[in-house]
This record gives C-alpha cells, sequence and structure tokens, in this order.
C-alpha cells in the first residue's frame, strides 16, 4: 500500500522554516497497489510540476518496535511519535 500527499505551491501560505516554499496539502490519498510505478504514472499527469505541485509517496504502513515488550508491530508512516507505542512519551502518560 502507498500513500500520496500532494502539495500545491500557494501565494496566500506564509513561507517559514517548516514550509519554506509556501505549499499547501491539496490531497491525501491511499492506494491499494503494491506498483509503486503505476502510482507515479498517475500523479505525474494529473499533477504536473509546471503548474506549481509536487507530490510525496509513502510505503502506508512502517514496521517499528514496541518499547515496552520489543515486538515488532505495523502502523501508519504518519502516526504521531507521542501516539507510537515505539516511544517513551506514549508509555509515560
Amino acid at each position: 500500500m502507498y500513500t500520496v500527499e500532494v502539495y500545491k505551491v500557494d501565494g496566500r501560505i506564509k513561507k517559514t522554516k517548516a514550509n519554506p516554499n509556501g505549499e499547501r496539502l491539496v490531497r491525501k490519498v491511499d492506494h491499494s497497489t503494491a506498483d509503486r510505478t503505476a502510482v507515479e504514472a498517475v500523479y505525474d499527469s494529473k499533477f504536473p510540476t509546471a503548474k506549481g505541485y509536487r507530490y510525496e509517496i509513502h510505503e502506508t504502513y512502517v514496521t517499528r518496535k514496541n518499547m515496552m515488550n520489543g515486538k515488532e508491530f505495523q502502523e501508519r508512516y504518519d502516526t504521531p511519535h507521542y501516539c507510537s507505542p515505539s516511544s517513551e512519551a506514549y508509555w509515560s502518560m
């Protein structure tokens, strides 16, 4: 599975350290296909860089290790650190 995040340069967005290009998130879509090149081909045609678009392709699930018992588990790539059993912050609350 892959998740695609599409960004577009937007003049209304203030440029900051966290967002140096002044981009805004346009779309975030999960794809169930295992073929990354097919996903890239679709987004290259729908969101061209000439029009100010940029996309990032992430594997939807990553393998991490539970901090308390050492077992590996799968979680989404965009899970906040403090919500993940792999972090000390999760267990200290």
